[in-house]
C-alpha cells in the first residue's frame, strides 16, 4: 500500500475508532476494495491527515456537509466519531442550524433527530 494509504489508515482509526474500521475492513470485497482504498487515500489520508483545520473542525464541516446534501445515513457514524474529534454536542447543533438557514430546515431538523438518537445510544454505552 501507499504511504498516503497507511496515513488515512491511521486517521480513519483515530477519527472513528478501531472497531469501526475492523468491521469495514471486515466487510470489504474484491468488489469495493478499489473503492475502500480510494476513500482511506483520498478522505482519510489526504484531507482528513491534512492539519490546517482542526479534527473538530472537519467533524463539524462534514456532519453540516451531509445534512445540507441529505446523505443522513453517514450522520450516526460522525456522531460517534466526535468523541474522538473534540467536537462537542454543542457544536454540532450550531454546525446543524446553519444547515437550518442555509440549506433548510427539514434537512436539519432529521439531523438533529439522528444526532439525538445516536449521543443517547452514546450515553447508554458507557
Amino acid at each position: 500500500m501507499s504511504e498516503r494509504f497507511d496515513k488515512g489508515m491511521a486517521t480513519r482509526r483515530a477519527v472513528l475508532g478501531d472497531a469501526h474500521v475492523d468491521r469495514a475492513e471486515a466487510n470489504k470485497s474484491a468488489f469495493d476494495k478499489p473503492f475502500q482504498s480510494m476513500i482511506t487515500e483520498g478522505a482519510w489520508g489526504t484531507l482528513w491527515s491534512d492539519d490546517t483545520i482542526s479534527r473538530r473542525e472537519r467533524s463539524m464541516l462534514t456532519l453540516a456537509l451531509l445534512a445540507a446534501t441529505g446523505n443522513f445515513e453517514e450522520i450516526p457514524m460522525h456522531i460517534r466519531a466526535t468523541a474522538n474529534t473534540g467536537a462537542t454536542p454543542e457544536d454540532v447543533l450550531q454546525a446543524f442550524m446553519h444547515v437550518a438557514v442555509y440549506a433548510g430546515v427539514p434537512k436539519a431538523n432529521h439531523a438533529i433527530k439522528l444526532a439525538k438518537q445516536t449521543y443517547a445510544e452514546m450515553e447508554d454505552a458507557t
